[in-house]
Formats: C-alpha cells, sequence, structure tokens
C-alpha cells in the first residue's frame, strides 16, 4: 500500500507523453448495472458517462489474443475466404471451462493477409459466423510488432538471454516499441466494437499484449479485466534491463487479476513491483493481492492443462493406429525416447543431442537398441539465431548417426517438418520416455500429452497389442527450467547444461523397473486428468469475478498521460479536502481543535533536515495564538527534539512518542500517560533489532524512552522489506508475553508500549475541552501514517459527541490519496501548508 501521494507533476509527466485518440463510437451502450447510478467523474475517459457500441446486451467472455483460434485459406479460383475452428488451439478448448450460456468472442489478428478492400467484408462475415474480431494490421506494423519487438526483444529477455550479447541480442530500437504501442492501441479499438464494460469480462493473453490493459482502463475504469502469461517472467536483475520496464509494468497492474503459470514466475513479478514501484504485496486467505491506488490486484498461480477429449480423438483417429503399427515394425526391438520441440535457441534440443552422444558413449550395450525421435516443429521467429540453431543441430545428429549408427540403424531420428497431431500421438504411444530438455521455456504441454497418450485408448491398445486393462507405464525427463516441472513430481529433474547428468538420467528412465514406471505414470496421469484447460479457464475466470465483486462500490478517477494512466479507486465518500470549505466552517465556528502529524505532513518525509521550515512555524504560531483554538502536533518523534524545533510556538501543544508524552503549551509540564511503565522488553528487543541492522545495509535503530524504531528507508527496496517482515515476525514472537505492540510503519518496524495511540491523545484533548466547558465545534486531523488512522477513527467516533448539543464539523484528512479511515485527503505536505495557511488568515 502508497503511504503517501504519488501524484503531482513531475509524475504525471514521466511517461510517454502519447496521447492515442479515442476509438469513434456509433452505437449507445446499454445501462445493464441494476441499483447503481454511478457518479459522473467529468470527462469522456469515464465509463459511466460513456458511449460505446454493445454488439449484445449479456454477460460475454472477450477472449483477446495475439492471433485468432482460426485456419483461413482462399480460394484462388472463386477469390473467396474459408475459415474453420483450429481445433488444436488452446484458446478454443479453454470454452470447456465457461457455462454452456457463454457467449464467448474472440479479438485477435489472422495469419494471413487480407486485402483492405475485403478487409470489412471479411471481418462482418468473421463476427457474424465465428464471434471473432480481426485486428488488421498493416504488413509493416506487424513486422515491427511481431517480429520486431515481441520476438527481438521482449521473448529472449523474458527467456533470460539480455541484450549485450553480441551474437543474438537485439539494442533497444524506439521505433520497435511504438509499433508494439500502436499495434496493442488497434486491439484495443477493436474490443470497443464488441464490449458491454459493465458485464462483460475480457481476458488477455501472453506477452505480445502487455501495455492493452492501459487502453481499456483509461476507456472503461471499472473494466473486468484479466491478464495471463504464458511465458516465464524473469527475476528483476533480469527485467530492469528493459528500458520500458515500468510502462509495462503500470499497464499490467491495470489489470484485476494477472496469471502465471508457477510460483518462481508470480515472484519475480512482485519483486518487480517492489523494487520499480515500491509495492508491496499481501496473502489474504490464500490469495496474494496487490495494493495499487486503492485497487487490489491479484495475482493468480496455475498453469494452463491439456484438453483431454482432444488428445483422446486423436489417438482413435484409424491415422493414428496406422502410424503407430509403421513405427513399431520401423523400431521394433529398440527402445525409443521422443522430443518435440519447436526449433529455437532456449529448447535445448542440441543439449538434449549431446546427451545422447554421452549416454551411447558410457553405456555402449545400448547402441543398437535405443533411438532418440526428435521432431522439430517450425521456428516461429526468423534470424541468426535460429539458422546457427539448427545448423549445430543437423551438425550433431550427423556426427552421432556417423559415430554410432550402422547400416539399418541410426540412433537420432531428426523429423524437421510439420508433423500433424495423429502422428505425433502415434510417437507418444510408442516411446518408453519423454524428454523435455529447455533451458528457459514457459508452460510446455508435450510431457502431459505423452502422459495421456501413454495410458492410451481402446483402439490405440488394439493397434499396439496390448491387452486391455494391462498395466500402463510412462517415464518423463524433465528440465527444472520449464513450467510443468513444479506439477510432475514423479518426474526426473535435470538441469539441462550438466550434459552427464541428463544422460544418466535417459539411462535410468529406460532401466527403471516397470512397477516404478508404472506408479509414478498414475501419479502424473491422475493430476493431468483433474487440471485439464477446463479446469484452468474455469479457475481463472471464477477468481477474475471475485476480484471485480467491488468494482461499483468505489468512485475511480484516472491519473497521468499516456502508458502511466493508472486508475485510482476510493470510496465514494473519499474526496479531496477544500480550502474554501473548510475555511468557511472555521470562520462559522468558535471552538476548534486541530490535530496534526508532523513527518509527512508538516515536514515531508524525504526531507534531510527536520526541522520545521519558517513557513510551518508561522502558521502553527497563528493557529495557537489564536484564543479559540486547541492546536496539538501529534507525532512518534521524542519530547527533545520535539521541544526544540516547535519552541517558537509557545501556546502549541505536543504529543511526543504517539502520546506518551503530552503538553499543553511550552510553559506547561509534560504528562505521562497513566499506562504502567516496564521497559523490560527493551532487553530482548535492542538485540534482535541489532541482528537485522547488521544483515541491512543502510537500516539503523532510533531509540526513545518508550518505544524502539527500526528504520529501513536507506536500505535496498526489495531487501530492507523482505527484511522488515522477517523482523516484524520475529519480534512479535520473541514480544509475544510483553505490554508491548509491534507495528510496520512507513519504512519502519516499530516497537512501543501497549495502549499508548494517537487515538487516545485525541480522546483526552476532546474530553478535556468539554469537562473544561470548551465545547468544540470544528475538529481538524491530519495525518499520513497509519498509526494516525487511529486518530480519524478516534475523531470521527460519537463517543464525545453525545454529550455535545450539536455535532461538531469534523474533518479527518489523510495526506496522499490512499484507503484511509479519513473522509478527506489532500495530496501532498504543499496542500496541507496552504490549507493551514487559509485558516491562519482567518483567524487574523
Amino acid at each position: 500500500m502508497l503511504s503517501r501521494s504519488c501524484i503531482n507533476l513531475v509524475d504525471l509527466a514521466s511517461a510517454d507523453m502519447m496521447y492515442f485518440p479515442q476509438t469513434p463510437r456509433a452505437l449507445p451502450r446499454a445501462m445493464t448495472v441494476q441499483g447503481v447510478i454511478p457518479e459522473a467523474d467529468g470527462n469522456e475517459s469515464n465509463d459511466e458517462n460513456s458511449d460505446s457500441p454493445s454488439y449484445r446486451h449479456h454477460k460475454k467472455k472477450i477472449i483477446v489474443a495475439n492471433f485468432l483460434p482460426l485456419h483461413a485459406q482462399k480460394n484462388l479460383e472463386s477469390g473467396n475466404w474459408c475459415f474453420s475452428f483450429d481445433d488444436d488451439s488452446l484458446l478454443l478448448q479453454m470454452k470447456d471451462g465457461f457455462s454452456s450460456d457463454t457467449d464467448v468472442f474472440y479479438v485477435g489478428s489472422l495469419k494471413v493477409d487480407v486485402d483492405t478492400t475485403e478487409q470489412e467484408e471479411v471481418a462482418q462475415k468473421l463476427l457474424d459466423e465465428f464471434n471473432c474480431v480481426p485486428t488488421f494490421l498493416s504488413s509493416d506494423l506487424q513486422k515491427k510488432f511481431y517480429h520486431g519487438f515481441c520476438k527481438q526483444y521482449l521473448w529472449p529477455l523474458f527467456h533470460y538471454m539480455l541484450p549485450i550479447c553480441p551474437d543474438y541480442g537485439f539494442r533497444f530500437d524506439r521505433l520497435l516499441w511504438r509499433a508494439y504501442v500502436s499495434a496493442n492501441k488497434v486491439f484495443a479499438d477493436k474490443i470497443m466494437e464488441v464490449i458491454n464494460p459493465e458485464e462483460d469480462y475480457v481476458w488477455i493473453h501472453d506477452y505480445h499484449l502487455m501495455v492493452l490493459p492501459t487502453f481499456l482502463r483509461r476507456r472503461f475504469h471499472r473494466v473486468k479485466l484479466g491478464f495471463f502469461l504464458h511465458s516465464p517472467f524473469p527475476s528483476s536483475e533480469i527485467y530492469r534491463t528493459l528500458p520500458v520496464r515500468n510502462e509495462i509494468l503500470k499497464a499490467l497492474l491495470n489489470a484485476d487479476l494477472i496469471g502465471f503459470h508457477t510460483f518462481d514466475y508470480a515472484r519475480h513479478f512482485l519483486s518487480c513491483c517492489s523494487r520499480m514501484l515500491g509495492l508491496d504485496y499481501e496473502s489474504k486467505r490464500g490469495y496474494i493481492g496487490l495494493e495499487y491506488f486503492g485497487r487490489t490486484i491479484y495475482v493468480k498461480i496455475l498453469h494452463v492443462g491439456i484438453h483431454m477429449g482432444r488428445l483422446e480423438s486423436a489417438l482413435n483417429h484409424p491415422s493414428s493406429s496406422i502410424k503407430v503399427k509403421e513405427i513399431r515394425e520401423q523400431f521394433k526391438g529398440k527402445k525409443v525416447i521422443v522430443g518435440v520441440d519447436d526449433m529455437d535457441i532456449f529448447k535445448g534440443i542440441s543439449l538434449k543431442l549431446l546427451a545422447m552422444e554421452q549416454l551411447l558413449k558410457v553405456h555402449p550395450e545400448l547402441q543398437g537398441k535405443l533411438v532418440l525421435v526428435q521432431i522439430v516443429n517450425p521456428a516461429r521467429s526468423t534470424g541468426k539465431d535460429v539458422q546457427d540453431a539448427k545448423l549445430e543441430t543437423y551438425t550433431i545428429t550427423k556426427r552421432i548417426n556417423e559415430t554410432y549408427g550402422v547400416p539399418g540403424y541410426e540412433p537420432v531420428i531428426l523429423i524437421d517438418r510439420p508433423v500433424p497431431l495423429h502422428e505425433k500421438t502415434a510417437y507418444y504411444a510408442l516411446a518408453e520416455c519423454c524428454i523435455v530438455n529447455a533451458v528457459r521455456d514457459g508452460m510446455n504441454l508435450m510431457p502431459y500429452k505423452y502422459t495421456v497418450c501413454r495410458q492410451g485408448t481402446p483402439k490405440m491398445d488394439e493397434a499396439m497389442e496390448l491387452a486391455s486393462g494391462c498395466p500402463r507405464t510412462s517415464m518423463l525427463v524433465i528440465s527444472e527450467f520449464i513450467g510443468c516441472s513444479p506439477s510432475l513430481s514423479g518426474a526426473i529433474r535435470v538441469n539441462p547444461w550438466d550434459i552427464d547428468a541428463v544422460a544418466d538420467a535417459l539411462h535410468d528412465a529406460i532401466t527403471m523397473s516397470d512397477v516404478e514406471k508404472q506408479l509414478r505414470h498414475e501419479k502424473h496421469y491422475r493430476y493431468i486428468c483433474s487440471h485439464d484447460v477446463a479446469y484452468w479457464a474455469h479457475s481463472f475466470m471464477q477468481d477474475l469475478e471475485r476480484a471485480c465483486r467491488d468494482h461499483y462500490s468505489k468512485r475511480c478517477w484516472g491519473i497521468g498521460f499516456g502508458l502511466s494512466v493508472r486508475i485510482l479507486s476510493l470510496s465514494p465518500n473519499f474526496r479531496k479536502l477544500s480550502v474554501d470549505r473548510i475555511v468557511d466552517a472555521y470562520k462559522r465556528t468558535s471552538r476548534r481543535a486541530i490535530f496534526l502529524d508532523y513527518d509527512g505532513t508538516v515536514v515531508p518525509h524525504h526531507a534531510l533536515i527536520k526541522k520545521p521550515s519558517r513557513d510551518v512555524i508561522y502558521v502553527l504560531r497563528e493557529l495557537c495564538g489564536d484564543s479559540n483554538n486547541t492546536t496539538f502536533i501529534v507525532s512518534g518523534r521524542g519530547k527533545v527534539s520535539l521541544g526544540e524545533w516547535l519552541a517558537p510556538c509557545e501556546n502549541l501543544g505536543i504529543a511526543a512518542e504517539h502520546g506518551y508524552y503530552l503538553r499543553w503549551t511550552k510553559k506547561s509540564e509534560w504528562e505521562t500517560s497513566t499506562v504502567a511503565a516496564d521497559f523490560e522488553w527493551k532487553r530482548i528487543t535492542e538485540p534482535v533489532m541489532k541482528l537485522y541492522t547488521e544483515a541491512t545495509d543502510g537500516s539503523y535503530i532510533e531509540k526513545k524512552e518508550t518505544a524502539l524504531v527500526w528504520h529501513y528507508q536507506d536500505a535496498a527496496p526489495g531487501f530492507g522489506s523482505c527484511q522488515a517482515k522477517e523482523l516484524l515476525d520475529h519480534l512479535e514472537s520473541v514480544l509475544a508475553n510483553e505490554p508491548v505492540v509491534v507495528k510496520r510503519g512507513y519504512n519502519i518496524v516499530e516497537v512501543k508500549l501497549q495502549g499508548v495511540t494517537k487515538g487516545l491523545v485525541a480522546e483526552k484533548v476532546l474530553s478535556t475541552m468539554i469537562s473544561d466547558g470548551k465545547l468544540p465545534d470544528f475538529v481538524l486531523c491530519v495525518g499520513d501514517d497509519r498509526s494516525d488512522e487511529d486518530m480519524f477513527e478516534s475523531i470521527s467516533q460519537a463517543t464525545y459527541g453525545s454529550s455535545l448539543p450539536i455535532a461538531p464539523e469534523i474533518f479527518a484528512c489523510t495526506v496522499g490519496q490512499k484507503p484511509s479511515k479519513a473522509r478527506y485527503y489532500l495530496d501532498d505536505e504543499e496542500d496541507v501548508l496552504a490549507l493551514l495557511k487559509g485558516l491562519a488568515a482567518a483567524s487574523k
């Protein structure tokens, strides 16, 4: 949670100062949410009072990805386009996770070029017949967006390849970045054509569209928006090399739910948010949430599954049975290891081949009895890296076959062509072992498919001449750097760079006893069946609905320009404190109580000199010089420093160390809280804090008479925050039986006496005023920290107000726009000073 305001002119101007015009709209949007009449926010970018076309007026799921789940082909004779669904597409298969009455729309590009003269006709046909909305990108934009920024920059970086690599790295090109942003804007325009923002859910897929959430959120502040990343998310040390790192992070935080395959990927993302944006995350009832400008962005960890029905249909296809018989005859008497990979530098194909070579070298008895069938899918990108990887693959394959092969036997069979699904399933069904040796990969589903194919079907059993009901076996050798590795606990995990270890793993896999193979297979098969693609889609959408359920209980404002747009979401009653309004109330009243925090309220947190400025001293003297005012500085600082700094203000009340010490004026004596002063807990606390101070560079301990405070604002952001959480847990454990409270504040962990709060200060001052006959009719409280929330709650309660003939006007105000118990906010310390100057002028 941000404890200070991030809204200032520098922050507003920090983004790409690009303005993206709104999409023209022709059809009015229907209001479908009953019982909610949201307030207009005063500009056309707010979804409450904007018009947008709506294709249908009931709930839809809008699935957005780089490519549509379609096959497209043009009849050269007739000139007509023919389209059909791609049954192998994940986007199509995930529909099984939605209810049968759900309308699913797809937004994405076609894999073929459509002439501009045909685009309107094709778009209408796809919308009417397939619920698809095509994004026609020009060839130049597509090249710069997909083959440029996505494949030459994001894809390598997300797979841990830094741009300094001389052979494969690409220097950052702003033109490619602008093409990426422009393409995402086109996708946003197309979503506008079919979305009904009050009802529909939008689910964006993968790294191609990472800034799309910003375009949608700035247009519809309450859009229900999910994002799922299908590739790895790199560690912060890698990600921070991206020149547009903040723009992409802020764009992702405009989603309501962000999904990752593994906890490692999610942890890296959260670390980036902490180190680059200063955000902390919390786990609440099993859900990980990030507080960002009053919104909670949830993080989901769940990998994609496979479509069981699609795979079983392929196994039952006659072509699969025919192919199985051919392969059985071809490799009769031999054990088959299968691998299926795209041709790129991250799949580790060459490392796999080297491990096979090492295996045959160390175990010559396997020569002539073992075959590695490596199926190579077509490369998804082009360039020198792909060409080099392909050349290396062929070179190693040729060397292995020449060294260990004999006439009629080749240890490595390289299949470098498009292989249909029925042929792949045949290889899966026959292979005794499957190996995935990628050096870095997202969610590789090949081990899942292999396991299901080894389970077989009656028709496949017949083709393989297996008895019905016979035990099934399978073995997996998988890299520890792929997304499915954590979910396959029965697999043999390997470091792909350790060629000897991979060779040993392959040997263990093919020589393992059938009983153990069966147990491992059954464990994997149960998991894969229960975590299929439908389960993944249903679970994600269920969490997205949960993340969006309070959208209409808050007011929203857009902040920032260009790609730095973010939405501030706060209570409907939370608003900026108007100086004119409070001055007017100040003038009408005659007995006033004013409570002001010190650090972050009248003195900036980041100020090196903590002594108040001349302006602050001036306004405080004016306020406490008014006989109708009772003015207090309420701070966690010590009484000595506060007494020295505020000495010019003779009539100013000071509550030091959260109210343990209190004096009404400079001439009065310090009063001490009635809380029992047992400080034995300091002997326990100080050694623990020293331990963390020594281990955390930039941290230090502040000693007070009634408290000990551990500061870490000068420590490395991620490490300091991590150490603070650990210290908090440690102190809560060792001080469980002591009369103290352990709290975490703005870059601090504080241990203080129990029963000493700023809220009690406010109660004591107000009660004293009432008992002295000075009935307060105006109460102002301003603070920025968590400790000030006690004051806001205290002055808002009616315990003291019930004894007053007329309820006082109460102004509880936090500094910075953030969730608070206060009803009002001011942006920063300058706003606070301007407010106090207004009141001081009114006193004159």
